[in-house]
C-alpha cells in the first residue's frame, strides 16, 4: 500500500463523511477512520455508509495525538497523511496533478531526508483565505511565530514550494521510516502543540518539513473545540508551559517561564474577566496550576 489517509473522529459524524465524500479514492491507498470515544459508536455508522474504509473504534478520547497514533499503528502505507476530519478536499481538483495526493508523494520523493509534506490550506468559507503557507520560526523566550499568509486572498503568491519548520496538524503527510526513526506523536499533550513538538523532534532527527502548494486542503477549523472556548482556552495555556519544558533549558527555558506565567497569564486572566468570560480565566488558571503540578 502506498499512502494510508488517517483522520480522527470525536462527535463529528456529519464533518467526517463529509470529507470521506470529497476523498479521491485510487486503488494504491486506504483510508482509516478512528473514533476517538465518541458519545455514540460513530465507528460503527461510518463503516455501515462506507464498507471500504477502514474504521476503529476508541472507547475512550486520546486525544488528537493518541487518535492519531492509534490509527498509525494499523495502517500499512508508505506514507501516512493525517487529515483533520474538519477538512474538505476541493472539487476542481489540484493544480495539474491526477490527484491531490501526487503533489505531496512526489515532493517526499524527492529526497530520503524529508520526513513530513504538507498542502497549502485556505479557510472553508468566505472566498477561502489562506489558513497556512508554511510557519516562520518560534522566537527563543515567547515562543511566538505567525503562520504564512494567514487571512490573506489566494492569489498564487505562495506557490512556490519550500522547507518550514513547522507542520500543520491539519493536514501533513509523513513518510513512515521517519516515524519509525523518531517517534510517534506525542500524547502528553492531548490537544494542541503536538505537532510543533512533533516536527522538531523530526528536524532533530535529521529530517526536512516542506509546504509544497501544489496540493490544497480547505479547513473549517475548531469545529471539535470551538473557537473561543474553555477547553481550548486550557490546553493552549497548560501546554505551551509544556511545550517550552520539553524543547528549551538554562536561562531560555526560565525567561520563557517568566513571559508566560507573570506576563501573558495574567493579560489573559484580566482580558477574559474584562470581557465577561469567567469560564475563560478559569480555564487560564486550571492550565498553568496543572502544569505547576505536573512539574
Amino acid at each position: 500500500m502506498e499512502l494510508s489517509v488517517i483522520t480522527v473522529n470525536y462527535n463529528g459524524l456529519e464533518d467526517t463523511c463529509a470529507l470521506i465524500d470529497t476523498i479521491p479514492f485510487n486503488e494504491q491507498m486506504e483510508v482509516i477512520v478512528v473514533d476517538n470515544g465518541s458519545n455514540a459508536d460513530e465507528a460503527a455508522v461510518i463503516s455501515q455508509r462506507y464498507p471500504g474504509i477502514k474504521t476503529i473504534r476508541s472507547e475512550q478520547n486520546l486525544g488528537f495525538a493518541g487518535g492519531n497514533n492509534m490509527g498509525i499503528r494499523a495502517a500499512s502505507g508508505k506514507y501516512l497523511y493525517l487529515i483533520n476530519n474538519d477538512t474538505i478536499f476541493p472539487s476542481e481538483g489540484c493544480k495539474g496533478e491526477t490527484d491531490c495526493f501526487h503533489a505531496l508523494i512526489r515532493r517526499m520523493d524527492v529526497s530520503p531526508s524529508i520526513g513530513i509534506v504538507c498542502p497549502k490550506i485556505r479557510f472553508a468559507w468566505g472566498n477561502k483565505p489562506i489558513q497556512y503557507a508554511g510557519y516562520t520560526p518560534l522566537s527563543t523566550i515567547t515562543l511566538r511565530n505567525r503562520a504564512i499568509g494567514f487571512g490573506e486572498e489566494d492569489n498564487g503568491q505562495y506557490d512556490t514550494p519550500r522547507t518550514t519548520p513547522y507542520a500543520h496538524g491539519a493536514a501533513m503527510m509523513i513518510r513512515r521510516e521517519a516515524i519509525e526513526r523518531v517517534g510517534m506523536m506525542p500524547e502528553c499533550y492531548f490537544l494542541y502543540y503536538e505537532e510543533i513538538d512533533w516536527s522538531m523532534m523530526f528536524t532533530r532527527a535529521g529530517y526536512e518539513i516542506w509546504y509544497e502548494p501544489a496540493c490544497t486542503i480547505y479547513h473549517k477549523e475548531s469545529r471539535s473545540t470551538g473557537a473561543d472556548s474553555p477547553l481550548k482556552t486550557y490546553y493552549t495555556t497548560r501546554n505551551r508551559l509544556l511545550f517550552a519544558s520539553r524543547n528549551r533549558s538554562g536561562l531560555p527555558l526560565l525567561a520563557t517561564y517568566c513571559y508566560l506565567l507573570f506576563l501573558v497569564g495574567p493579560k489573559d486572566l484580566a482580558r477574559n474577566l474584562l470581557r465577561k468570560r469567567p469560564d475563560l480565566a478559569k480555564a487560564t488558571l486550571r492550565g498553568m496550576y496543572e502544569f505547576y503540578k505536573t512539574k
